[in-house]
């Protein structure tokens, strides 16, 4: 039987073959750069920095590039991503097989009594039983003679690698955030050693003040005074260790640990990498995933509109069953006992009250809102290059300000305390000369992380790290 349905199936087969559509890249947006505006003259590029996938290792910590991994295997939002690509690749599978044919296979048994009541047999009656055996081998195939059916099960599979990209912007998403969370991590225990040093000399001096005061060497005033700005700043420690254990504990939950607050982290913030190396190409942004997402999507886009256009047409399908119907069950091999029957329909959608033109419409729409979505997604994408780049430059000379703040800022507190114990100054300019210390030291530490953020930032805009293979020229 099935070798009698193999020659009616085999044109079908060969007609309906659905093969993924190639990658494709719609126009960028006229006026895009070959190189960044933003990119300052640097050095060739570093060995140490030629990394792609793996760009956090160039971000120089061990422990660092430890978590990272972590993250990557215990993440749950990154394991809720995979078993979306898991689902959107099932669900390509399961258009694929509408362009196969649909084959069931079947038997049935069947018991019949009849009686005869009224015929001239002797003894007035009587009936007879019979017992009935059937196998049957039935297919049913869409003969896809237009392409609509390749053309669903190609944008099922364009779903799928725009899935796949999806995934790949959640690693490299996660990645960021683990390497961001933890120099947050660091920087908050930093500000809160800062701000607990702070405290303690504040209570050093507050002590003084009223021991002065006691001697009747200073007015009520310095002490209240004092004593004011001694509570703020530890009410101040308390919201920086606050801060401190969210940061911890967010880490944590990156990581796909329990947020205990027990991480260990490094003790200081990393120094700088190397600098960004000149001629970076702008064709870095093509690697990265929220732009291959896109860019499978409008190919879904193209083949959804293809696949209504197809709807307009006849379809056209085949329907064969062969089978043997016996009353002895063994009479089931004999070929005496087969039966066999082939169909051939085609139909023309003439009136469906204008829904399959509106899809089209609605096809066509969608492929014009994916356009416009790749082309925008293009130009964000230069954006947060262009804007990381400017924002290390920016951020190299506040630090390289601020640290000269800081230094001036402690020499005036020192010379502050000196006057105020001389009786040359009053204790609020020397209050104020600890406060501009304080937050000097702060803002600096504040700036050194926002640098390595802003190479996180960097990395995460072109899709991974510097080094660029270029495709090779098939032409």
């Amino acid at each position: 039987m099935i070798r009698r349905l193999i020659p009616l199936c085999l044109p079908a087969i060969i007609l309906n073959c659905t093969t993924p559509p190639a990658l494709q890249h719609p126009d960028p947006p006229a006026g895009l750069p070959e190189m960044w505006t933003a990119l300052a003259t640097t050095d060739g590029l570093p060995a140490s920095l030629a990394t792609d996938a793996q760009w956090w290792t160039s971000m120089g910590d061990e422990r660092l590039a430890a978590l990272v991994e972590e993250g990557l295997a215990h993440n749950h939002d990154l394991a809720a991503a995979v078993a979306r690509v898991d689902r959107a690749v099932a669900a390509a599978r399961i258009a694929g097989a509408t362009t196969l044919p649909q084959i069931q296979a079947g038997g049935d048994a069947s018991r019949n009594k009849r009686n005869f009541i009224g015929f001239p047999i002797p003894g007035g009656g009587g009936s007879t039983t019979t017992t009935t055996y059937k196998a049957t081998l039935s297919a049913s195939w869409e003969l896809d003679l237009w392409g609509r059916l390749r053309s669903g099960a190609a944008k099922a599979i364009a779903d799928a690698q725009a899935a796949a990209a999806d995934l790949a912007g959640a690693r490299l998403s996660l990645q960021a955030k683990i390497v961001r969370a933890f120099y947050n991590a660091i920087d908050s225990r930093l500000q809160v050693e800062l701000l607990e040093a702070t405290t303690n000399n504040l209570e050093v001096s507050t002590l003084q003040i009223r021991a002065r005061y006691e001697r009747g060497l200073r007015p009520s005033f310095d002490v209240r005074l004092a004593e004011s700005n001694l509570a703020g700043t530890r009410a101040a420690l308390a919201l920086r260790r606050r801060a401190h254990d969210t940061a911890v504990r967010q880490l944590e939950l990156l990581l796909g640990r329990y947020p205990a607050a027990e991480i260990e982290i490094s003790e200081q913030l990393p120094p700088m990498p190397q600098a960004i190396p000149s001629g970076l190409p702008a064709q870095l942004v093509s690697r990265r995933p929220d732009l291959a997402a896109a860019e499978r999507r409008l190919v879904a886009a193209d083949l959804l509109l293809g696949e209504a256009r197809r709807a307009l047409l006849p379809r056209i399908s085949l329907t064969g069953s062969a089978g043997r119907s016996s009353e002895d069950l063994g009479d089931l091999l004999d070929g005496d006992f087969a039966v066999w029957n082939l169909i051939g329909n085609i139909t023309m959608p003439l009136f469906q009250g204008g829904r399959l033109r509106r899809q089209v419409d609605a096809a066509v729409a969608g492929k014009e809102q994916e356009i416009a979505s790749y082309a925008q997604r293009v130009l964000t994408a230069f954006a947060e290059v262009e804007q990381a780049l400017v924002a290390e430059q920016l951020l190299t000379e506040q630090e390289a300000a601020l640290r000269i703040a800081s230094r001036q800022a402690a020499a005036a507190e020192r010379l502050s305390q000196h006057r105020y114990r001389h009786g040359l100054s009053d204790l609020i300019a020397y209050l104020d000369a600890q406060r501009r210390t304080f937050e000097a030291r702060s803002q600096l530490l504040t700036v050194q992380r926002q640098r390595l953020e802003a190479r996180v930032s960097l990395h995460v805009a072109l899709g991974g790290g510097f080094r660029f293979d270029n495709p090779p020229d098939n032409s």
